[in-house]
């Protein structure tokens, strides 16, 4: 063998080794997750040998099809719901414009959205869309704790309301909503119910049918599935119109040939998420509290936004005192994280959902949102609590004395 190849080889595995020391330790499984081994395994015979369309009836298609009907009863099984009310989308965002569009387009007489103002983009911006084309959309707001109250969403209906749509887990802040309260308050006036469980499935026990909700949205990538694979659940019953118009795929719902790689590996995470969700969330709420234990003893004023709410078992928001949150995480590049704060041409704006909480914007621009996953270990909290306060103590504000004293 040439020496030089095999210096070139030498000479890049120690590039990445240097590479994966430096590292940081991932603290943002809120905004996505690696995919599981597992789910690659899964996924790589219908990227290689398996590429068969699922509407082919012939030797190559069938077994595309089989992959992808049992990928939908995985997912059903996680979810408490029937098979043929899973519907496949390229991820959560495609999931909450089918539903939420979906109702609307199929409802001439009723014309009011009940929402939050707490919700994810891709249902916030959607909902101001369909007022600008002449929907009436409520946004009821949330408590101090970053809750729902279910008396304000009952105030908020009307005779015409035809949609209430209400996220299950606040993405930022973790705090669980009551959605299948709200989805009582919706059914009695007539209205649909749909949630945004990006957040929730996974980390919390999702059931459909407790819940009694007629639509719920989840993203693969939330879950240790691949980002650009999604599904909706739309309970049997629910009119629903498609969004993108094609072929007659998932019930007409979703046309378009199946992403069956990406669909069998949403599948198999579903089955791993079901399988270790007790143990698994048990874990990761130890180690949270964990890591709040740790930097409250330290940090002096220290707040937890929701401390006094129900929460995913796997989230902190955190706002330090005096200080940006975005500065924290400059000052310690060994932890990815991340802030609720928007810059925009050097202005950096407060999240706006501490904003809904009344958190005052000089306290909410403290904040940093630490959130854990599977790969998540006790000397990972040590560490992160270390080193977040180190970099606080760097930039803290210093007391000022009188001058002469």
């Amino acid at each position: 063998m040439n020496s030089q190849p095999r210096l070139r080889i030498w000479r890049l595995a120690g590039e990445k080794m240097a590479f994966q020391k430096k590292r940081p330790i991932y603290m943002d499984y809120n905004a996505t997750t690696p995919v599981l081994p597992e789910v690659l395994d899964s996924m790589l015979p219908f990227l290689r040998k398996q590429f068969g369309n699922p509407s082919s009836d012939h030797a190559y298609g069938r077994p595309a099809r089989a992959a992808v009907e049992r990928a939908r009863g995985q997912v059903a099984e996680l979810l408490g719901c029937a098979e043929d009310e899973v519907v496949f989308t390229s991820g959560g965002t495609e999931a909450n414009n089918l539903a939420i569009c979906g109702v609307m387009e199929l409802s001439k007489a009723r014309r009011h959205i009940v929402t939050s103002t707490v919700e994810h983009p891709a249902t916030a911006r959607l909902c101001a869309w369909l007022e600008s084309k002449g929907a009436s959309v409520t946004r009821v707001a949330v408590d101090q704790h970053g809750c729902i109250n279910e008396n304000e969403v009952r105030t908020a209906l009307r005779r015409n309301t035809a949609l209430v749509t209400i996220m299950l887990a606040q993405n930022e802040t973790g705090v669980l909503m009551p959605a299948g309260r709200i989805a009582t308050l919706a059914h009695g006036c007539g209205a649909f119910m749909h949630t945004d469980a990006a957040q929730a499935v996974g980390k919390i026990p999702v059931n459909v049918k407790k819940l009694a909700v007629d639509l719920l949205s989840i993203a693969g990538h939330k879950l240790y599935a691949p980002k650009g694979i999604g599904a909706l659940y739309v309970r049997r019953g629910t009119a629903l119109a498609p969004v993108i118009r094609g072929a007659g795929q998932e019930h007409g719902l979703r046309p378009g040939t199946e992403n069956v790689p990406y669909i069998v590996g949403l599948g198999v995470a579903c089955e791993l998420a079901g399988a270790k969700l007790s143990v698994e969330s048990g874990r990761q709420q130890d180690l949270r509290d964990q890591l709040w234990g740790l930097l409250c003893e330290n940090i002096a004023g220290l707040k937890l936004v929701g401390a006094n709410a129900a929460r995913l078992p796997n989230t902190l928001n955190l706002c330090f005192p005096g200080v940006r949150g975005s500065a924290v995480l400059a000052g310690a590049p060994e932890v990815a994280a991340s802030t609720g704060s928007a810059c925009h041409a050097g202005d950096e704006k407060a999240s706006a959902v501490l904003l809904a909480m009344g958190i005052p914007p000089a306290i909410a621009l403290g904040a940093v949102r630490l959130s854990l996953g599977r790969s998540t270990t006790r000397s990972d909290i040590v560490a992160v609590a270390a080193i977040l306060q180190r970099a606080y103590e760097r930039i803290k504000p210093r007391p000022s004395w009188p001058r002469g004293s």
